[in-house]
């Protein structure tokens, strides 16, 4: 077995832990509904291309949609551009992100732990597409 390749038990267990993520994302986001009105408040929309909220929106419909197409098939559509997407991908670079994450100390706790567990999706995901 080479570094590239994953056993079948590895595959599922990955598998696992992404149908663990998107659940728990679920609820992490139906949690953070207090929190995201705050943000709005704080955070208003201005020059910039996306509030934070809508960046937060976008990155959630990308990350959980390949998860989600993994979790019902198995595979994701355009499998290559999907890796090149996710890898290039830094959650945390993204200005309005880090704005978010580390101008407001300690604030936001619940948004915060979404987008660290947003972002371990992202990874888990890549690891996957990487390892078939």
């Amino acid at each position: 077995m080479s570094e590239a390749t994953i056993t079948e038990r590895d595959e599922q267990n990955i598998i696992k832990g992404i149908n663990n993520l998107l659940q728990q994302l679920n609820v992490d986001y139906q949690n953070t509904k207090e929190e995201r009105k705050a943000i709005a408040a704080e955070f208003p929309a201005n020059e910039q291309e996306f509030t934070v909220l809508e960046e937060i929106e976008l990155l959630t419909v990308l990350i959980r949609g390949y998860g989600s197409q993994i979790q019902a098939r198995g595979m994701i559509d355009l499998e290559q551009e999907a890796v090149e997407r996710l890898a290039k991908m830094r959650v945390f670079e993204l200005p309005t992100i880090a704005l978010l994450y580390f101008d407001t100390t300690s604030k936001y706790p619940l948004m915060k732990a979404y987008l660290l567990r947003l972002d371990y999706l992202r990874l888990l995901i890549l690891e996957y597409l990487q390892a078939l």
